[in-house]
């Protein structure tokens, strides 16, 4: 029986802020100098146990630095991510349907650590590491779940995707989290149109916006921006969409009002207008990201193949 192939895409270690000379300058406290280096050797010791624990395993792997990923991921079993949500999305925009990916947080937050530097410094640090949202492992069960793997114990979940259109053209990326179309510079006024369609036709009104741009996220980005600006969490195999306008400016009529926040179902499709000089299309974060300029028309829907995630137990029950 042939060894299963792994590739192992990997967070790079000059990520956190206490390699650069710029911060170095800036950190006058020797204990948050500490917490961020600290981070760094976290990170690196995540890294070396899962490449030991790869190297007493039948698989044959590769290690690859997550920057130095620019070709669609082929010819592996499956995909092993070490760093955080980051970079399980950096790999998603690689991969189509055939291959799972396991998510490894190499960082997690720990909260007695967070309790003791938000008692001696106030809300002026931020002491959170990585949330990990979709990682199954950490250090800790990393092996367990790597060999529930191999044995067949654990099988994938397939996680919706969003395909994006601008001007009919399909954009190559697929978005895993979420979208987001905004003026370059997010003081601007962003002036766009938008109606939910079915097929050929419209299932809603067609809603003229000025705001500061608009989200679109799949069950998986509904915990992150969407949530935060306001949004509600969606059941994680979720197949429907969320929107929502940002920081609309007096929505013109009460069905517009209306209009300012929902959801698609499979079926439905968003089909929106850029009316504005120009502006972006941010996929999943500010990595990938589309220019557009007045005129262009977007259109976002599941019409993508989904993603096979090893998703956390807590994710699995939910």
């Amino acid at each position: 029986m042939a060894k299963r192939r792994l590739l192992l895409l990997l967070k790079p270690f000059d990520m956190y802020p206490v390699g650069q000379h710029f911060c170095q300058s800036r950190i006058t406290n020797p204990k948050i100098f500490q917490f961020l280096d600290n981070r760094r050797k976290v990170h690196k010791e995540a890294v070396n146990f899962c490449q030991s624990i790869l190297q007493r395993k039948a698989v044959d792997w590769e290690p690859v630095l997550r920057a130095n990923l620019s070709q669609p991921i082929h010819n592996f079993d499956f995909v092993v991510t070490v760093g955080g949500d980051g970079t399980l999305l950096k790999a998603s925009h690689f991969m189509d349907d055939s291959i799972p990916v396991l998510g490894v947080n190499s960082d997690p937050t720990k909260v007695e650590e967070v309790g003791l530097l938000v008692e001696e410094f106030g809300d002026d640090f931020d002491a959170t590491r990585s949330t990990g949202y979709l990682c199954a492992a950490t250090m800790n069960n990393f092996e367990q779940v790597l060999d529930d793997i191999l044995d067949g114990r654990k099988q994938p979940s397939e996680l919706l995707r969003m395909s994006i259109r601008v001007n009919s053209q399909l954009l190559s990326t697929f978005a895993l989290n979420d979208i987001l179309v905004a003026h370059p510079c997010p003081a601007t006024v962003s002036r766009f149109s938008f109606r939910i369609t079915r097929g050929d036709k419209s299932s809603t009104p067609l809603v003229h916006c000025r705001s500061s741009g608009i989200r679109v996220s799949t069950a998986a980005g509904s915990t992150a921006a969407m949530l935060s600006a306001g949004g509600f969490e969606m059941p994680i195999l979720s197949q429907d969409l969320q929107y929502m306008v940002r920081e609309p400016i007096s929505p013109a009529t009460v069905v517009s009002s209306l209009m300012m926040h929902g959801t698609m179902k499979p079926d439905e499709a968003m089909e929106m207008t850029w009316s504005s000089e120009k502006g972006f299309l941010y996929i999943d974060g500010s990595n990938v990201v589309h220019s557009i300029q007045y005129g262009d028309t977007i259109q976002t829907s599941v019409a993508a193949p989904h993603l096979k995630v090893f998703l956390p137990d807590r994710l699995e029950s939910s």
